[in-house]
């Protein structure tokens, strides 16, 4: 009997829709498709692939045939847009200065250069930066900081969470799709779940209410291990689920209490993604943050942690040691990207943007009871969708349905827990765009809607 996948990260490309996708695709996308799978080994979220792409550029990826399709999802990679043309000519201009790696044991002028832009627009205290090629590897490097520092071992974290696929950031993440299989994982990984003012098993709406039982969850644990050397989350959940400020307030307040580090996952939502160049500063300040994604520009690999002055205090030890941890060429792009986005107001017209689709979708929730809830900040949005707003039963099979009809229209975008629309368009796009996000989403509920 084949294994049921978890939809907890995203569409699986095993459901009779994909197939139906399949079918209708040309041959030479097909094609392509067929020599992808014969070579690259078979993964639920990956392979086989859903499209071949030919080209991505601004807010757009586009096929083989050349349709374009508002792409948001991106993975995140794509706050200044996919292609940035000053992005890619800083990149061009640093390879024709035959400087594009540095060895390990020496620096250069773009690595110094990101470091310290990172350190002036990061939220204040956060001064000390080591790099990596991904966001795995910067959780690890997160996780192992806060384990050198403290002298403990254990860490706290939230279900559902991804933070990579790294043995230990495997671990912290609350998904099990990542770990079932691979036999005892990095010992010391506790877990609560992450608050959720729509979905919580009291049914409770009043927040102060919803934000004490998960805290208590917390509580609960460290009175018992009260020897944690961080608690790991993203401020907004990938889903999303925004957190009251009071809870992260309560959270860092317990790290102090408990001699914890705060480390937030910022890997999709840093560079504006939240209306503000970094989602923790809609809450506090946390000890380390990780970054990763856009980093790069979408041009290339790059992540990195930002942490306080005070932690650097492991000389006689090395957390990182990547290969590229100084790369030139990535640490070009990272620049590049956030000097786009600092020039082009990105982060204003993300939080702009953000309301506007926010109540455009919260007028459709009036017309279409299969959406039960909408919740965002800035362009990091979620649609859940239902069969029944009383008992809040999800939609998936509808959710799965639109995703396909709205692909079909040219917008693509991922579903997340089986049933929640997930958009995080790249900050570049405009009015328009969001009114044909909107027209689109609207003409595909009308066909698939409970009523």
């Amino acid at each position: 009997m084949q294994q049921q996948v978890s939809l907890e990260q995203g569409d699986v490309n095993q459901s009779t829709l994909r197939q139906a996708y399949h079918s209708g695709l040309d041959d030479a996308t097909k094609a392509l498709i067929a020599e992808d799978a014969a070579v690259f080994l078979h993964q639920a979220l990956s392979t086989p692939v859903m499209n071949v792409l030919g080209k991505t550029e601004g807010p757009y990826i586009y096929d083989l045939q050349g349709k374009a399709y508002l792409d948001l999802h991106g993975n995140g990679v794509h706050a200044a847009g996919f292609s940035n043309a000053y992005v890619v000519q800083k990149v061009i201009a640093q390879l024709n200065q035959s400087l594009a790696f540095t060895p390990r044991r020496y620096t250069n002028q773009p690595a110094i250069n990101l470091a310290k832009k990172l350190v002036e627009i990061t939220p204040h205290g956060l001064d000390r930066v080591l790099f990596c090629p991904g966001g795995s590897e910067a959780i690890e490097t997160a996780v192992m900081l806060a384990k050198q520092i403290t002298g403990r071992w254990k860490t706290l974290s939230f279900w559902d969470s991804y933070h990579g696929t790294g043995f230990q950031s495997a671990a912290i993440g609350g998904e099990e799709h990542f770990s079932t299989g691979n036999g005892p994982m990095v010992p010391g990984a506790f877990h609560v779940e992450f608050p959720n003012y729509y979905r919580n098993p009291w049914g409770l709406t009043n927040t102060d209410d919803v934000d004490t039982e998960y805290l208590r969850q917390i509580k609960i644990i460290l009175q018992r291990n009260p020897d944690m050397a961080a608690v790991i989350g993203e401020p907004i959940s990938a889903t999303p689920v925004v957190p009251s400020q009071n809870y992260w307030l309560a959270v860092k307040d317990l790290c102090k209490q408990y001699g914890m580090l705060l480390i937030f996952d910022e890997i999709i939502e840093g560079f504006g993604r939240t209306g503000k160049m970094f989602a923790s500063e809609h809450f506090v300040t946390p000890d380390v943050l990780v970054l990763g994604k856009s980093l790069g520009g979408g041009l290339m690999p790059f992540a990195g942690i930002v942490t306080r002055d005070e932690y650097n205090v492991l000389q006689n030890r090395s957390i990182g040691h990547f290969t590229h941890e100084k790369n030139p060429l990535c640490s070009v792009a990272g620049l590049a990207t956030i000097e786009y986005i600092e020039e082009h107001n990105l982060v204003e017209n993300s939080a702009l943007l953000g309301d506007y689709l926010l109540t455009q979708l919260a007028n459709l929730q009036e017309t279409y009871p299969i959406i039960g809830h909408v919740a965002g900040k800035g362009l990091h949005i979620g649609v859940d969708l239902v069969r029944d707003r009383q008992t809040k039963e999800r939609a998936i099979q509808e959710a799965e349905t639109i995703m396909y009809l709205c692909m079909q229209d040219g917008v693509a975008f991922k579903i997340i827990e089986g049933n929640v629309i997930t958009m995080r368009p790249a900050l570049v796009i405009d009015k328009g765009h969001c009114d044909t996000i909107i027209s689109t989403l609207k003409k595909a509920l009308d066909k698939v809607s409970i009523r």
